[in-house]
């Protein structure tokens, strides 16, 4: 069987608005900027430590 990448499933569920601006482009590197959008990105360290930073502001879903 083939080495399966595992992927997340981000959804942003509140606002960038007055929150410090990295987070707003941590946000922006995910693909995400509106509420509702989702992206699918690959599960390593990098994607993993964008989202500790912007936990607060996303719902992730192991796929």
């Amino acid at each position: 069987m083939a080495d399966a990448k595992k992927t997340l499933r981000i959804t942003q569920v509140k606002s960038s608005i007055g929150r410090k601006a990295d987070q707003g482009k941590t946000l922006r590197a995910l693909g995400l900027g509106k509420i509702g959008r989702t992206v699918e990105q690959v599960d390593n360290d990098s994607v993993r430590g964008m989202i500790f930073k912007i936990k607060h502001l996303v719902e992730v879903e192991e796929i």
